[in-house]
């Protein structure tokens, strides 16, 4: 479908909506952090970036965008993974990333009502220094918690508590043509017609543009306890999850990781990790209201691992401890950049019972295609990130092995009963494995919403399904 690109009195338009010419960038303003988002794959320049500060700026800008066939690509911090928030069509990129206002705590209804640009780490931290808890905890702490409802982010603690998707309460959502929608609210249930709110989530910004959330809050766990697992085999740590989930030891997270990955770590962030002497890890954590009821479930999922083959069970109890651990938990990703001209990304997700079949089949791939994969991911829900890395291959050798090796995980994820993506969505970059694992008819049906939400498909074009 042809595009229109903004012409000088487009860029004129919009110049007067923000009422601020230095919100509104074009050519050598356009800083190139905008063209790519954090692994960099999907590369495309927008004509004109807008960076919206209200729901009214957005509203206008998608109003005029619909009638002029402009394309527009939502963004908040750029940190995704498959290229959602890169402009491949051009056009407008509508940054709203200064739209990172907390509007309201309701503390007797248990919400926090933001803007989209809001931070997820500020988020937490508002919410702990209230004395409660907001649960989602993707691994990139700087994400929006906009870009965090457009793919429906899940991270550590996920096995838990759940995901994105269970803390929504409410959405102002600006549809293509400039329409303001209100769905849900404060309520606590509702079964009033189609659940469009649930559509506007996970969609990466093809259907709407978030303008405000109502978030649901918990109260703040007062003792979080933590414990890392050496084992002496990946399959051995992994095999170990199902029987720890179906036990009722009920971890806030289990995550598996290997020896590989923690050096990579150490190295990137200059500090030892508590140990890196075992080849593969479980890396659990336990929260809860009363000190006996954590020692208990952290007793039981010790004997099972104890009992299971690990070498040892190490305790992080104190600030210090749980600092260094999740630090560089939360580095890994950034750890394997590091070491690489280039790397792609795979996140799958399968049943906790094929995670350990998952991981081995991406080790032997490695010689199979003659590419290095490391991997770690969340094994108590089952969602694999798997890396495969560049090193010293060429450009041209690099991307003949790189799509023989998604061509094979992603085919082995869907025989293992699995779906493309766990947390960081489709995007530009994962199309083409959504369609060749979904059938036709699943394909249409995704078309057709995004038609009936926008018919003249200018909101983040060519992502997700076409």
């Amino acid at each position: 479908m042809g595009y229109n690109r903004p012409t000088g009195k487009d860029i004129g338009f919009l110049r007067g909506v923000t009422g601020d010419p230095e919100r509104v960038l074009i050519g050598s303003e356009i800083n190139e952090d905008y063209f790519h988002d954090e692994l960099g794959g999907v590369f495309s320049e927008p004509d004109v970036v807008v960076k919206a500060m209200s729901a009214d700026e957005v509203i206008e800008v998608m109003r005029y965008a619909n009638s002029n066939r402009i394309p527009v690509t939502p963004r908040g911090s750029g940190t995704g993974l498959v290229g959602s928030s890169v402009a491949v069509e051009h056009g407008i990129l509508l940054d709203l990333s200064s739209m990172n206002r907390i509007l309201e705590l309701d503390k007797e209804n248990m919400t926090v009502s933001v803007e989209p640009g809001v931070l997820l780490m500020d988020l937490a931290a508002y919410a702990e220094g209230n004395g409660l808890f907001y649960p989602p905890d993707p691994g990139e702490k700087t994400a929006t918690i906009g870009g965090n409802i457009s793919t429906n982010a899940g991270g550590m603690r996920a096995v838990k508590y759940g995901v994105t998707r269970d803390y929504i309460k409410g959405l102002d959502v600006v549809l293509a043509d400039g329409e303001l929608l209100n769905l849900g609210g404060k309520i606590v249930k509702n079964s009033s017609g189609y659940d469009l709110m649930s559509l506007i989530i996970g969609s990466e910004g093809t259907l709407g543009v978030v303008t405000k959330a109502v978030l649901k809050l918990l109260p703040l766990p007062e003792r979080v306890v933590s414990m890392l697992v050496p084992f002496p085999t990946l399959e051995a740590a992994i095999r170990t999850v199902p029987l720890i989930v179906g036990s009722g030891a009920a971890p806030a997270a289990v995550e598996f990781m290997e020896r590989g990955v923690i050096t990579d770590s150490e190295s990137y962030l200059g500090r030892k990790f508590p140990d890196n002497s075992a080849e593969a890890y479980l890396l659990l954590r336990f929260d809860g209201m009363l000190p006996e009821e954590i020692s208990r479930r952290f007793d039981a999922a010790a004997e099972i691992c104890l009992e299971n083959g690990a070498l040892d069970v190490l305790i992080s109890d104190t600030e210090d401890r749980e600092d260094s651990i999740w630090k560089a938990r939360g580095a890994f990703l950034e750890a394997i950049k590091s070491g690489t001209p280039a790397i792609d990304e795979a996140d799958i997700v399968v049943p906790r019972s094929h995670v350990a079949e998952m991981m081995l089949y991406a080790h032997s791939l490695q010689d199979e295609i003659g590419l290095r994969i490391q991997g770690f991911g969340h094994a108590g829900d089952g969602n694999v990130h798997i890396y495969l890395l560049r090193d010293d291959l060429s450009e041209e050798e690099w991307q003949v092995r790189l799509k023989a090796g998604m061509e094979k995980l992603y085919a082995k994820g869907y025989a293992l009963e699995g779906r493309a993506s766990g947390e960081h969505g489709i995007g530009w970059a994962k199309r083409e494995y959504l369609k060749q694992h979904s059938s036709p008819r699943e394909i249409e049906l995704m078309r057709a919403l995004k038609r009936a939400f926008d018919p003249n498909l200018i909101l983040n074009p060519g992502k997700v399904c076409w």
